[in-house]
C-alpha cells in the first residue's frame, strides 16, 4: 500500500478550477475520477505556521503553536506503527514535521533539466522516479511530497514555459512592475502546472493498480491575495485575514484495492468522500484520515475527523463517527 500526500504551496481555493473558477486552472485533473473538496480551511495563512498545524492530531480548532510544536507529528507516529516515511521536499524543509525521518530534495537528485542555474528547481522532480519508486514498493509507504507551487512572488518561475497559456503573464521579482491582470495570470499558469504534476502521480499510480493498493490525497498549505483590497501574497494574522489567503484546494484519488485493503466496507470510501466534497473540511481532518487510509489504529484517532471513518468495518459493519478508537498502535 502506497499513499502519496502531496503538499500544494500558496495555491487558493478561489483560482483553482475544479472549483468552479471562470478559468480551467484544473483541465488533467478534470478528466480524472478524482474527490474534489470545495470548502477547506487551512490552519494557517503560512507555511511556518499551516504545516505543523496539518500534521498534528489538533489542528486550528483548538490551536496551540507551542503544543502543536511540542508533539510528534502524524509522520512520527505512523513511522512508530511500521509505515514507511519519506518527505521528498521542493521548498524550505518540513518545520520539524519530518524531523528524523528519511527523506530528500529535489535539489539534490541530480536532475539538472529540472533545476535551472540559479532557480529553484520544478516540481516535475518530485515525482522523475515514481514508476521506479513504484516497482520497488513493499508494505505499508506513505510518500510526502512538498511542493513549490506558487509561491510568490515569482509566480512565473514555478512553471516551464510550456504552460504559459494564460498571457501577457507578469515576468519579473517585483509585483510592482505588473499590472494585477498579468499578475493573475501567471499565478493561473502555475496553478496549471500543479494539475499536470497531480494527473501524472495519478495516471502512473492508476496503472500500477493490478499490484499496488493506492491513494493520492493533495492539499494547499494556504491561500494567496492577489490584490483583493490592495493585497498581495500572504501571512495576514489569522484573525483577520482574508478568506483567499485561508480557503484552499484538496483533492483525493484512490486506486480499486485501497479501501478494502484498508478494512474499509467495500464500495463505501470513493461514494463517502464524495458526499464529504461539498462540506466543510480542515486541515484538521488531515492527521485522522491517514491514520484510517493507512489502517494504524491508536487512541489519538478521533473518527469524526476521519472523513472515511463511516466506512470502517469492525463487527460485521461501519464504525459510527462518533466512535473512539480504543487499541493500540500497531
Amino acid at each position: 500500500m502506497v499513499v502519496v500526500v502531496v503538499v500544494g504551496e500558496t495555491v487558493r481555493a478561489a483560482n483553482w478550477g475544479l472549483n468552479g473558477y471562470a478559468r480551467q486552472t484544473t483541465p488533467e485533473l478534470a478528466k480524472l475520477p478524482v474527490v474534489n473538496f470545495t470548502d477547506v480551511t487551512a490552519c494557517g495563512t503560512n507555511t511556518e505556521v499551516s504545516l505543523p498545524c496539518m500534521f498534528a492530531p489538533v489542528g486550528r480548532r483548538d490551536h496551540d503553536e507551542a503544543r502543536i510544536r511540542g508533539q510528534q507529528s502524524l509522520l512520527h507516529v505512523l513511522a512508530r506503527a511500521g509505515v514507511a516515511v519519506h518527505w521528498r521536499d521542493n521548498q524550505s524543509g518540513c518545520k520539524g514535521v519530518c524531523e528524523g525521518l528519511p527523506g530528500d530534495t529535489v535539489a539534490a537528485l541530480g536532475v539538472p533539466a529540472l533545476c535551472p542555474a540559479g532557480e529553484r528547481c520544478l516540481d516535475e522532480g518530485l515525482i522523475h522516479d515514481l514508476d521506479a519508486r513504484l516497482d520497488g514498493a513493499g508494505g505499508t509507504q506513505l510518500w510526502v511530497l512538498h511542493m513549490l507551487g506558487n509561491h510568490g512572488p515569482s509566480y512565473f518561475r514555478r512553471y516551464p514555459e510550456r504552460h504559459a497559456r494564460f498571457v501577457p503573464d507578469c515576468r519579473s521579482d517585483d509585483l510592482k512592475d505588473c499590472p494585477v491582470e498579468q499578475i493573475v495570470n501567471a499565478y493561473d499558469n502555475a496553478v496549471g502546472y500543479t494539475d499536470e504534476i497531480l494527473a501524472r502521480t495519478i495516471r502512473t499510480l492508476a496503472a500500477r493498480a493490478d499490484r499496488v493498493d493506492s491513494a493520492l490525497l493533495y492539499v494547499s498549505d494556504h491561500g494567496e491575495s492577489l490584490g483583493e483590497n490592495g493585497l498581495f501574497l500572504h501571512g495576514i494574522p489569522y484573525a483577520i485575514a482574508p478568506q483567499v489567503q485561508k480557503k484552499v484546494p484538496m483533492v483525493m484519488w484512490t486506486s480499486p484495492g485501497l479501501g478494502p485493503a484498508a478494512g474499509l466496507a467495500p464500495g463505501c470510501l470513493e461514494a463517502e468522500l464524495q458526499r464529504k466534497a461539498a462540506t466543510p473540511v480542515a486541515h484538521d481532518h488531515l492527521f485522522h484520515t491517514l491514520l484510517g487510509l493507512l489502517d494504524v489504529r491508536t487512541a489519538l484517532h478521533e473518527p469524526a475527523w476521519d472523513l472515511a471513518a463511516r466506512c470502517r468495518v469492525a463487527d460485521g459493519g461501519a464504525v459510527p463517527a462518533a466512535t473512539p478508537a480504543s487499541t493500540p498502535a500497531r
